[in-house]
C-alpha cells in the first residue's frame, strides 16, 4: 500500500478499494500463502465473485487489484511470475453517462436564489463544477490559494495528486467572489460547512438534493452529473476531444470518448441540415 501511495501516487479512493479487494482475497485464501497462489486459485476466486452476482465492472476492478499486488510481488522477487496476468477481464457494458440538458443545468445553477451565506456558497459550488468540469473531490479539496479571480483560473489536484489549471467562466467567478465576501469563517479551504469546516463529497451531494425540487428536476442528480454535463455540452458546441480530455484530467483519450455520444437535439440538427427531404 505504501508503494501504491508514494510511488504510484494513487488517490485515497483507489487505495481504499485496493486494500479492501486484497483483504477480501486474503480471506478467500484462508491459511494459504499469497506466494503459492496459482492461476487455478485465481479462477476459483473469480468464480466465487460471480456467485455473488457482482457487476462486471466491480469484478474487473478486483482483478485489477490482484494484478497490481502480484506485479509488485514479482518486482520484489517474492514470486517468479504473475499468476493474475492471464486472467481475462469481464466484458464491460458501455453505459452512456447521464447528463443534464442545458436548460436543466441552468435551472439547477439558478436554484439557490437568496443572498444568505449558504445559498451563495451553493450557487458558487454549482457554477464552479459546471464551469470547469472538476470532480467533486477536487472541488472540496480546493484552497483559497488555488483560486486566481483576476486571471479567471483555478488549480485543482486530481487523481494521482496530479495538478492541472482550469479556466472559469464569468458567472462562476462572480458567484465565487460573492460567496468569499460573505463567508462567516476564515479558512484556507474554499467551501465550508456551517461550522467552518471543509465540505465533504457527501455534503455536496446533499446540497444538490436540497435544490432538486426548486429546479423542478425529477431525475436523480449527483455531483458527477455536472461533470458529465460540462463535457457533453462542450462537445455539442464544437470543442475538440483533446481539449475536453485536458480539462477533465483524463490520462487516456478513450476515457473521454464516452462523451462523444450524440444528444437527441444534436441528432435532429444534423438530420435537418444534411437530409435533402428533412
Amino acid at each position: 500500500m505504501r508503494y501504491l501511495e508514494f510511488e504510484k501516487n494513487c488517490s485515497a479512493h483507489t487505495l481504499l478499494n485496493y486494500r479492501l479487494d486484497i483483504e477480501e482475497f486474503l480471506l478467500f485464501l484462508g491459511d494459504s500463502d499469497l506466494a503459492t497462489v496459482d492461476y487455478l486459485t485465481l479462477r476459483r476466486f473469480l468464480a466465487s465473485l460471480r456467485d455473488k452476482q457482482l457487476k462486471a465492472r466491480t469484478i474487473a476492478r478486483k482483478l485489477s487489484s490482484l494484478r497490481a499486488i502480484f506485479r509488485y510481488m514479482q518486482r520484489e522477487g517474492l514470486v517468479s511470475k504473475n499468476p493474475a496476468r492471464l486472467l481475462m477481464t469481464p466484458k464491460l457494458d458501455h453505459v452512456l453517462p447521464h447528463f443534464l440538458t442545458e436548460n436543466e443545468a441552468v435551472a439547477l445553477l439558478e436554484s439557490p436564489a437568496d443572498q444568505t451565506s449558504s445559498s451563495l456558497r451553493d450557487r458558487a459550488i454549482f457554477e464552479m463544477m459546471y464551469s470547469s468540469g472538476m470532480r467533486v473531490g477536487e472541488l472540496v479539496g480546493m484552497n483559497v490559494a488555488d483560486v486566481d479571480l483576476i486571471g479567471n483560473i483555478i488549480k485543482v489536484r486530481g487523481k494521482g495528486r496530479k495538478e492541472r489549471m482550469l479556466p472559469l467562466g464569468e458567472p462562476a467567478v462572480a458567484a465565487l467572489r460573492e460567496y468569499l465576501a460573505a463567508r462567516k469563517f476564515s479558512s484556507q479551504a474554499v467551501f465550508l460547512n456551517n461550522r467552518g469546516g471543509r465540505l465533504t463529497d457527501r455534503s455536496v451531494r446533499n446540497i444538490i438534493n436540497k435544490y432538486l425540487p426548486e429546479a423542478a428536476l425529477k431525475q436523480n442528480v449527483h455531483p458527477h452529473m455536472l461533470r458529465h454535463s460540462f463535457a457533453t455540452h462542450m462537445l455539442d458546441r464544437g470543442a475538440d476531444l483533446r481539449s475536453v480530455q485536458e480539462l477533465l484530467g483524463h490520462v487516456s483519450l478513450s476515457t473521454t470518448q464516452i462523451y462523444t455520444h450524440l444528444t437527441t437535439d444534436k441528432i435532429k440538427r444534423i438530420y435537418e441540415n444534411a437530409h435533402p427531404r428533412a
